[in-house]
């Protein structure tokens, strides 16, 4: 059987492996589609001017929930599984059989880049249906694909790489939601930050910040020209090259030995 045949089979096989699991597909679904009624129910009623002089902010949380679907499926879901995999002797068990070791993460990667896909769409449909926030165009429906793309990438990468720091499965949801979870505050996701202070230029240091942008700029009815946003863009892949290059280096398939 090809290297290509292995892979689809493995992506079957991975798919069907998340959708039973129901707690994890439950919360991969929920979390976003609970924050955006929380958040709505909270601030949607406030202005938010980048939008338009009329606009709310219930119009900025269809876009920046859908940068949090991207680093939930991608980020969180692959520096977990992955860990979990290789911490109960799964990666190393793998290694010993004829399947390539690179079909393995591919597949997983796969099948979070389909789910990522799923969670767009479901974000996007349910901001249109409940806060009547208007899909992007045809002049800036490119960029948002664009960035979606970009994005996925950039944070598959970086899960890769995360999972080299994580010691344990007991440490893992603590390392990977530490690292991800205050940026989303700070990052126009959780909140929409409408200033240039001294936590916008932390942010700025950061992917979350970048992959925001990139898709606020394609919902927003204001955004000049076809609403890439090539330095956020170059940012994110810059992110996403050097934790390709770590994940290469630091990738471990045996768990840690115990002391």
């Amino acid at each position: 059987m090809s290297d290509v045949a292995l892979a689809l089979r493995q992506v079957k096989y991975e798919n069907r492996s998340f959708w039973r699991n129901p707690a994890s597909a439950f919360f991969t679904f929920v979390f976003p589609i609970m924050f955006m009624i929380i958040f709505n129910l909270i601030f949607g009623n406030s202005k938010y001017s980048p939008f338009g002089s009329n606009a709310t902010v219930s119009q900025f949380y269809t876009p920046a929930l859908m940068a949090f679907s991207i680093i939930t499926a991608c980020y969180t879901n692959i520096a977990m599984g992955v860990v979990f995999a290789r911490e109960n002797g799964i990666l190393k068990r793998m290694r010993g059989t004829p399947l390539p070791p690179w079909v393995y993460l591919a597949a997983r990667i796969a099948v979070s880049v389909m789910v990522t896909v799923l969670l767009v769409v479901i974000i996007g449909v349910f901001g249109r249906v409940f806060y009547h926030v208007k899909l992007p165009g045809v002049r800036t429906l490119p960029a948002l694909v664009v960035a979606l793309v970009v994005g996925a990438a950039t944070f598959c990468a970086i899960g890769l790489a995360m999972t080299s720091f994580v010691p344990n499965v007991d440490a893992a949801p603590a390392v990977v939601n530490a690292t991800i979870f205050p940026l989303l505050f700070i990052s126009d996701v959780f909140i929409p930050i409408q200033g240039n202070g001294v936590l916008t230029h932390i942010a700025a240091i950061f992917p979350v910040k970048h992959l925001s942008n990139a898709v606020i700029a394609a919902y927003n009815p204001h955004t000049v020209g076809t609403g890439f946003k090539g330095k956020d863009l170059a940012i994110m892949g810059a992110w996403g090259a050097a934790a390709l290059i770590m994940a290469l280096r630091r990738f471990r398939w045996e768990p840690r030995a115990q002391s």
